[in-house]
């Protein structure tokens, strides 16, 4: 079993994407998380609900269970791709950061980008990597760190190994880092451990996802991504941040407590 200074989180997306149909309270998440014996948590824009306008409280709650704020992730429907969205996607990162002042190791996630169209991708791409560095010189300012999410779906715009290296090549990275995800990484068509290894200076923190052959998702372990692979190389390269764990299949939809204690309890099994 390695020894590591790796911490594993849980993302609430389980939650999030079952929209209306979920109405619990942002208090079960966090008491499912730590249950399941997570050590943190990574939660949205559009899951912190209650807790918007109350970082104090919410940071409260986490230190009840134990837990750390892993990350804040914060998308908008616009995919950071939309000009004339630029001041109220600003708007939205400047609420995130302030939110995230009230925490140790603050770290903003932004969502990758997105449009319903591929036409003139790169026009898209250079308006959302505009706002990433925007949103990152803020962050440095205020003492959070920000990194970018790409991911595989919703119209994503950043899905092949030349988009990623696109991407990479024009983000600061004074003020922004890599924050990929596996499962993403293997439905956009590339190698994961490739991927890493290409990326792997850039890359603060980690989603761990897994997919199978057929670009469903599925829990971890059970596709094709290399999760010890990818693990020994944030071990070798002396990563330090968080692995979080991430769960979008069919069976969490139907029981999100059972799906996170799966994937924890897989995680253990590797060492972590």
């Amino acid at each position: 079993m390695p020894v590591t200074t790796i911490r594993v989180a849980c993302q609430t997306y389980t939650w999030e994407m079952l929209g209306d149909q979920w109405r619990g309270r942002v208090v079960d998440l966090l008491d499912a998380i730590a249950d399941a014996g997570y050590a943190g948590i990574e939660i949205t824009n559009h899951m912190i609900r209650e807790f918007a306008d109350r970082p104090a409280d919410f940071a409260a709650e986490l230190q009840k269970r134990d837990l750390q704020l892993a990350a804040f992730a914060y998308s908008s429907p616009s995919g950071f791709t939309d000009a004339a969205r630029w001041e109220d996607d600003l708007a939205g990162a400047r609420r995130a950061i302030e939110f995230l002042r009230a925490f140790p190791e603050p770290r903003l996630g932004l969502g990758g980008a997105a449009h319903p169209s591929r036409e003139d991708t790169y026009r898209k791409l250079d308006q959302a990597i505009r706002f990433y560095n925007e949103v990152g010189r803020l962050g440095a300012a205020a003492g959070v760190s920000v990194n970018v999410h790409p991911h595989s779906h919703h119209g994503s715009l950043l899905e092949s190994a030349e988009e990623y290296q696109y991407l990479l090549d024009r983000l600061d990275p004074a003020w922004v880092s890599f924050g990929p995800d596996t499962g993403h990484i293997v439905r956009g068509g590339q190698d994961l451990l490739t991927c890493l290894r290409t990326h792997l200076w850039r890359i603060t923190h980690l989603h761990l996802k897994d997919v199978n052959v057929r670009r469903e998702w599925v829990a971890l372990g059970e596709g094709i991504c290399d999760f010890p692979g990818a693990l020994k190389l944030l071990e070798a390269a002396g990563y330090g941040g968080w692995i979080v764990a991430e769960e979008e299949s069919t069976d969490a939809r139907r029981d999100g407590v059972a799906a996170i204690r799966k994937n924890r309890a897989y995680l253990r099994m590797l060492g972590y």
